[in-house]
């Protein structure tokens, strides 16, 4: 479901002969001997997901998809990147499925808090809240207030059977409140990271509540992890590209450009650059996570890409097949001089904006370009896409020697806001 193409990339070495170093970080990925091991439960999660659990998860989004106008996600991080990017890919940005999806506990944005709650205040409105400690500075502000609001809106029988925590199984602060409340609660799996986690709860509930199919969705991350779990570069298109990003790197391109010619796949970019910036980026090592959505950001980034300082590589995210297609009309006049286009489909138009620029900077710009295709935007092929990711993060980390699922330096910023905030 998934190809990828390394022929625009000037690599200087051939993918191929990286087999030893290849299988040697599969052998560390699938048997737990690698660096952040207790992190690795996603590896094998299309088998051994709790399907009572998903069961239960998909009953509660019915319900309060019968009830409400507003789901309010109120996490950081992993704890939004994910499910947001999923609903945004799959339903578009103007998907007519109700309710709408709200995200926040993602912010100190004293004007976007107070604006959200302004909006949902003569809504119906459910909570759900996803904190693995419950004790994250951004989503614990939040929800405080929604919370209250809620309380003070529905009472308190009733707000509790409309927010639903995401947390962890068996202890932490969310976890307490959840069981004195009365809410209803799904797992963080103690073995997979944030943002490894939108194929857990943490995503699949968001999305569900969306109108998402997650069957499909995780039939898709299944046939990934079936598809993905050969280590024979000869066949394996995510360990390819893990490969040819370090290729990159050693030849001096240290900046890695996601783009994507769809607009309701710009939060996909955002949750890969988490992915990837919090695995790669530590101990003075990595490519920085950067991105574009062409040909909008041509008008903004092209010039740089094109003809600025040599240090990146751009890897292309491209779709076969898009969601809906619009036939340009012709007109009797042209004073726009458009004509020439009439009849034919504006994903036509789109996929030959992509093939111009690609030979625009890769032929006279000389920037390589990676390019990994996906069949459509479907639930399935999102599902696909999150496992084709996090195995060439695993393995492209683990030629890097650290560990890919750990983030020490997000600490240093906590610690100094606590102190300037007079956190005992």
């Amino acid at each position: 479901m998934i190809k990828f193409d390394a022929s625009h990339a000037f690599l200087k070495e051939d993918i191929l002969s990286y087999q030893d170093v290849v299988n040697q970080c599969h052998e560390m990925l699938h048997h737990k001997t690698g660096r952040g091991n207790d992190y690795v439960g996603w590896v094998d999660w299309a088998n051994t997901y709790d399907r009572e659990e998903f069961a239960r998860l998909k009953a509660k989004a019915s319900e309060l998809r019968k009830i409400c106008d507003v789901l309010v996600v109120c996490g950081i991080g992993g704890s939004y990147l994910g499910a947001r990017a999923a609903i945004e890919m799959i339903n578009g940005l103007y998907g007519k499925d109700k309710p709408e999806i709200i995200f926040f506990g993602n912010t100190f944005s004293s004007t976007y808090i107070a604006q959200v709650m302004e909006y949902i205040k003569d809504k119906e409105v459910a909570v759900n809240v996803i904190s693995k400690s419950g004790t994250t500075t951004e989503t614990a502000l939040a929800f405080r207030l929604l919370k209250q609001f809620m309380e003070e809106k529905y009472g308190k029988q009733e707000a509790a059977n409309r927010i639903v925590a995401t947390t962890d199984k068996a202890r932490g602060t969310l976890k307490t409140i959840a069981l004195q409340e009365g809410y209803e609660t799904f797992v963080i799996p103690d073995d997979i990271g944030g943002r490894y986690s939108v194929i857990t709860p943490v995503g699949l509930f968001p999305m569900a509540v969306a109108g998402i199919d997650v069957d499909a969705l995780m039939r898709g991350l299944k046939k990934a992890s079936d598809d993905l779990e050969n280590p024979d570069l000869h066949y394996n298109p995510a360990y390819q590209y893990a490969v040819a990003r370090r290729i990159l790197e050693k030849q001096g391109k240290d900046v890695e450009m996601l783009v994507t010619y769809e607009m309701q796949m710009t939060m996909v970019a955002e949750w890969w650059k988490q992915l990837f910036g919090e695995s790669e980026g530590k101990e003075g090592k990595g490519n920085l996570p950067t991105s574009g959505t062409f040909s909008t950001d041509l008008h903004s980034l092209g010039q740089f890409v094109q003809e600025g300082k040599k240090l990146l590589y751009e890897t292309l995210l491209l779709v076969d097949k898009p969601t809906l297609d619009v036939t340009f009309p012709s007109d009797e006049h042209n004073l726009d001089g458009m004509n020439y286009l009439a009849g034919k489909s504006v994903d036509w138009v789109n996929k030959m904006a992509c093939q111009g620029t690609l030979e625009a900077h890769e032929v006279t710009g000389q920037v390589p370009n990676l390019i990994i295709t996906m069949v459509d935007m479907s639930a399935e092929s999102f599902g696909y896409m999150c496992y084709f990711f996090f195995k060439a993060c695993g393995i492209t980390c683990y030629m890097l020697d650290i560990n890919p699922f750990d983030q020490p330096g997000v600490e240093v910023y906590k610690k100094n806001m606590f102190r300037l905030l007079g956190k005992n």
